[in-house]
């Protein structure tokens, strides 16, 4: 993020990841020979792998092809475990598929020498068992580098992976390995452990894993869903945590940290006046990648977060409650389930997702997919083999290559059109900005290019890959957000490709944000521009407001109650000694540190809760919030809490209860006012016929550079015209409101005082409205308002 994202533990940047800790080696013992002398490539795969004596006898007979063409089909007598005929099968489309009455397997692998289907069957994977090889022969099984075969038989209960053989040299980029069962980068769902943080056989934390083997019985009924496809300016994005949204016992759901538990709990979005809600990744990852021993916390670190991409097309099978069952059919239909509910409630569903590195590291990390297909190709490569790092997390996905980028661009479509979703963010999404190993113009425009220097991971103008998503049948319409930065130092807010599309984190609103409500000299005019949409940064690109996602805190970062309780991160339940997580974080803790302050310090702490939020609704472009922080979630101070599973990370449902009443409350009335407000969610930057800019007198803005208050009126067409100012100096002071004959100026909204009357509505008691009415009606009467320091108003303009 402007703060760069560490979703790994620690990093190096450019070329290594430090090594493992003892503890975490210690649970990585099927992975320890991971750089390993050149493989004896004629050593069985029965021997090596499954010390099973099962062979595949085959003969070649004629038979009659699509089409009448005649063509070969390979019969494979019955072996121990069972029977299937065997053909020559089709090179697309990639991964296994149903078709012609059995399954299809293709896969690529453009420098292997050798290929064999392994079938596994759910017991046997438990018990590191192959269950049935199939070698595939180069002659039959081959077109290009495409590898594929079709199988006819009975697959119940039965997984698949593969063993590819070629050459192991480090040095040029190639780590094959025959004795690694390899995942199928287009598995649909992926098979391993069923539990959360349940370690596998003995201990390990890399068990094998293995894909789900499709059916024609695979059904799911959408009742008729289909996309809500909302204007983007109009929405209000939610980012969530699968697992923390209801794993806290305070949840009271049947099946805490699942997707059923989400659904269970979308009512409680609906309340809050968010129509979309951004998952963080849900694709398959290993939460026990970090395991250790936090002797800090008493319990043990995991990649809690889930930026560690193992597989792009099978969710999170142990987010399902079904877990292992039906061999992840039912953890798909769980994932399709909640998208289907959070549409039948008016709710988008956006993906996080992680194209920029996998959890297969650097050259330490293990063999598990891409790297045994074909580790050139998927991954960025220097020219001897050491692995780009512009991911902080040891290996940068090779994107713009051919073959990468359609793997992409597969993926995406997949999502789209099985599993309804409606759109991606792309975590450090300018990585697919960089070019990619082996650029060159042939590769790319296929003849070389007169001048053409490009080197790996330079940044491009117009990336191959966001130009295909931006231009593709399916995917240009759905919701695009970049992350526009990377570890390597590539910064893009404002300037990353976008084909007139593409949204942007805007770090920049945040950081601007921060630093004005906190009441730093310097930055009214910058906070001016972040009211309009940042048109500083998008109106010369030709983009609109919508293009910039607001935030003032995101997964990564401070929650918004510790912004305003902490100066510096706590992070040593982390255990690196506090050396993780963002050092600039643009907090102010409001004279005290941490939660134990004064009760003025607390008072000042939710004003300046307000005083952010309420930024986020009256500013053009599309604002989002982060889960938790409508009731004033705190991590204690941590600012890097990807390792842990437990409160820190869990949603408090019974402090959202305790809180209902104050700055929760204030978050639902703050969401409805911005959706009522037509002018608070235009389609273009807004301009003077709409908006005036005042300071404390009407129409005399003050951007010196120790002002610390901005003003503005906006037309608009529900509610005739609103008054929106923010005092962030520690002095109060009396404004002076613009002139309306026949009108006067009512209060809505004012940060400064308690709930309640922070937010003037319906929902109060008869009473209580016309104490805040009459409250300051003698400085109305006159045209002005007092405002206390920090604090934030909006004024409404009603008939005298």
């Amino acid at each position: 993020m402007g703060f760069l994202s560490t979703h790994c533990a620690s990093f190096s940047l450019i070329f290594t990841l430090p090594e493992l800790s003892a503890q975490q080696c210690q649970c990585q013992t099927s992975f320890q020979k991971r750089v390993s002398k050149q493989k004896n490539k004629n050593a069985s795969l029965a021997t090596s792998i499954c010390g099973s004596n099962s062979k595949v006898n085959t003969s070649v007979v004629n038979a009659i092809g699509v089409g009448g063409i005649e063509a070969e089909t390979v019969l494979a007598e019955k072996s121990q475990s069972g029977h299937f005929e065997v053909s020559r099968g089709y090179p697309t489309p990639f991964g296994a598929t149903v078709r012609d009455g059995g399954v299809n397997f293709a896969i690529y692998s453009g420098n292997a020498i050798s290929a064999t289907l392994c079938l596994i069957s759910l017991s046997d994977l438990q018990d590191n068992r192959v269950t049935e090889q199939i070698p595939l022969d180069p002659i039959i099984n081959k077109t290009g580098d495409v590898w594929h075969v079709l199988l006819r038989g009975d697959f119940k209960d039965m997984l698949y992976g593969y063993t590819i053989d070629g050459k192991f040299s480090p040095e040029e980029g190639l780590y094959f390995d025959s004795s690694r069962i390899l995942l199928d980068p287009y598995a649909k769902a992926v098979i391993s452990r069923g539990e959360f943080g349940a370690l596998g056989p003995d201990g390990n934390c890399w068990p094998q894993m293995a894909g789900m083997i499709p059916s024609d019985d695979d059904k799911f009924d959408w009742e008729g869903d289909l996309p809500l496809k909302y204007p983007q300016k109009d929405l209000i994005i939610y980012e969530m945590h699968v697992r923390g949204f209801t794993k806290h016992e305070s949840s009271r759901t049947e099946f805490p940290g699942t997707y059923i538990g989400v659904v269970e709990k979308l009512d409680h979005l609906k309340e809050l006046g968010v129509n979309c809600i951004e998952l963080m990744p849900c694709h398959e990852f290993n939460e026990l990648e970090y395991f250790s021993y936090n002797n800090i916390l008493g319990d043990y670190k995991v990649n809690f977060w889930g930026y560690s991409t193992v597989n792009y097309f099978s969710p999170m099978i142990r987010y399902s409650s079904a877990g292992l069952r039906n061999c992840g059919r039912d953890g798909i239909n769980e994932i399709k389930f909640l998208i289907k509910e959070a549409h039948k409630r008016g709710i988008e569903v956006i993906m996080d997702v992680v194209f920029n590195h996998t959890a297969e590291g650097n050259e330490n990390g293990p063999i598990i997919s891409f790297r045994g297909f074909d580790n050139s190709i998927y991954y960025m490569l220097a020219p001897k083999g050491e692995f780009y790092n512009y991911s902080g997390c040891g290996n940068t996905f090779n994107c713009n290559h051919p073959i990468v980028r359609q793997f992409i661009v597969d993926c995406l479509r997949y999502w789209v059109t099985e599993m309804h979703v409606d759109g991606f963010r792309f975590d450090l999404a300018s990585i697919m900005a960089r070019s990619s190993s082996l650029w060159d113009g042939v590769n790319v425009f296929g003849a070389p290019l007169e001048g053409d220097l490009v080197t790996t991971g330079t940044p491009l103008t117009s990336p191959p890959l966001i130009d295909w998503i931006s231009n593709d049948p399916i995917l240009h319409g759905v919701k695009l957000i970049a992350e526009a930065w990377d570890a390597g130092g590539l910064y893009q807010v404002g300037t990353f490709p976008h084909w007139g599309i593409w949204s942007e984190w805007n770090g920049k609103f945040r950081d601007t944000v921060r630093q004005f409500i906190k009441g730093t000299d310097g930055f009214a005019g910058a906070f001016a521009e972040c009211l309009c949409g940042s048109p500083n940064f998008y109106q010369r690109g030709g983009r609109k407001p919508w293009n910039s996602i607001n935030f003032v805190c995101a997964h990564d970062g401070f929650t918004l109650a510790d912004l305003v309780t902490y100066n510096k991160k706590h992070n040593l339940p982390n255990g690196e000694d506090n050396n993780d997580g963002e050092n600039h974080n643009n907090s102010w803790n409001c004279g005290e540190e941490g939660e134990f302050a004064s009760i003025s310090v607390k008072r000042l702490r939710k004003r300046q809760m307000r005083n952010f939020f309420l930024s986020l609704m009256v500013a053009q472009g599309v604002p989002m919030i982060h889960m938790g922080d409508e009731y004033g979630h705190t991590k204690g101070g941590n600012n890097n809490t990807y390792c842990h599973d437990n409160y820190l990370n869990y949603f408090q449902w019974d402090k959202k209860e305790e809180s209902s009443s104050d700055f929760f409350r204030f978050c639902c009335l703050g969401t409805k006012f911005r959706q009522k407000c037509e002018s608070l969610g235009l389609d273009d930057f807004p301009t003077s016929e709409r908006l005036q800019w005042h300071g404390h007198f009407p129409g005399m803005p003050d951007w010196s550079k120790t002002s610390r208050f901005v003003a503005f009126t906006m037309i608009d067409s529900v509610k005739g015209e609103i008054y929106v100012a923010f005092n962030t100096s520690h002095l109060a002071v009396i404004i002076s409101l613009p002139e309306r004959p026949g009108y006067r100026w009512e209060p809505l909204v004012d940060t400064s005082k308690p709930a309640p009357y922070d937010f003037v509505s319906t929902d109060m008691p008869e009473i209580q409205r016309v104490a805040a009415m009459e409250q300051y009606s003698h400085f109305l009467d006159a045209n002005l308002y007092p405002m206390l320091s920090y604090s934030s108003i909006i004024l409404v303009l009603t008939p005298s």
